[in-house]
């Protein structure tokens, strides 16, 4: 006899405003057994399983109740590890880490679940060296970036889709990552590093690759003030061969930084033709001279209109 038909309910705790990797995956193992898969959506019918799966902390995605109507509820991704500690910070907890099955992280994507992106996504590498505090990568996946995957993991002609948008969150520590930027530039797609690429890692070979990219946007970030960049940001302007090319700097603020060192961060970029952008840890609790900050640097209009933070006076009207 046949395996049995699961009746199998999906949930993106998120949102639908990205396509979840993960579900993506659970999609495609489940239909290659010969499963019914679909958004769960209401309790009227019953399901033999349904996944949960949530990306962000509950400060930015607040958790879904569980289904009554299936036999089996199963929960996990980044946003179930992460709690908030008595030091009104989001910590990881290892404990509720738990990783996919080897054959259902193995599966391909399965895109047609979100019809609505014409782009898809990828993972090739995980880890980061650096260990941010504020980030859960290091405490997650280790503190070595090392290749999990090939593009054709994620990404074969035959899905038509023109664009990749690679979730690696440190490529560019990655010691295969010659191999990696190989695949991506011979895919001959529209590249999207959207967790940003490492100025600190970044060599003559890797800008060679990037100049023979398909790329639209760039993204780096420059979170911690002490971190001297200015030498290593110039010397990416001066050997990227797109000029004008938009190349956004991700500035984290609100989080052990005085305003003189975040608008010295802002204003460095800005000369050197960057797109400095404003990120707050913990939003909610934030100064509401960093709120302001951010919408003056994140709103382009007024960014390009008043040159100087000191001189932005809203709400004089």
């Amino acid at each position: 006899m046949g395996e049995v038909v699961l009746k199998v309910g999906l949930i993106d705790v998120d949102g639908h405003n990205f396509p979840n990797l993960a579900l993506m995956r659970i999609s495609a193992y489940h239909k290659a057994r010969g499963d019914e898969v679909e958004w769960w959506w209401t309790d009227f019918f019953h399901y033999d399983l349904v996944y949960m799966s949530k990306v962000f902390s509950d400060a930015y995605s607040p958790d879904k109740p569980e289904p009554l109507n299936a036999d089996k509820v199963i929960k996990g991704g980044t946003g179930y590890c992460i709690t908030l500690g008595e030091d009104g910070k989001e910590h990881f907890d290892q404990s509720k880490n738990h990783s996919l099955p080897d054959e259902i992280e193995k599966m391909f994507p399965d895109y047609s679940i979100y019809p609505q992106y014409d782009f898809a996504v990828s993972m090739t590498s995980r880890g980061c060296p650096r260990g941010c505090q504020f980030c859960h990568v290091a405490a997650k996946e280790g503190r070595c970036s090392v290749k999990v995957a090939d593009v054709s993991d994620f990404w074969t002609p035959e899905t038509g889709k023109r664009e990749i948008k690679v979730l690696d969150p440190n490529i560019t520590a990655c010691r295969e990552k010659r191999d990696l930027m190989r695949q991506y530039r011979e895919t001959g797609c529209w590249i999207d590093f959207t967790q940003g690429l490492d100025i600190r890692c970044l060599n003559d070979a890797d800008i060679d690759d990037l100049n023979g990219m398909k790329i639209k946007m760039l993204h780096f970030a420059w979170d911690n003030p002490a971190d001297d960049l200015e030498g290593k940001f110039r010397r990416f302007a001066e050997q990227y061969k797109k000029k004008g090319h938009c190349k956004t700097v991700y500035c984290l603020t609100n989080y052990n930084s005085t305003m003189e060192q975040n608008l010295y961060r802002i204003y460095t970029l800005r000369d050197l033709g960057y797109d400095p952008y404003v990120m707050i840890y913990n939003k909610p609790d934030a100064p509401k001279e960093i709120r302001m900050l951010q919408r003056w640097c994140n709103n382009k209009i007024i960014f390009k209109t008043v040159n100087r933070f000191e001189d932005y006076k809203p709400f004089t009207r």
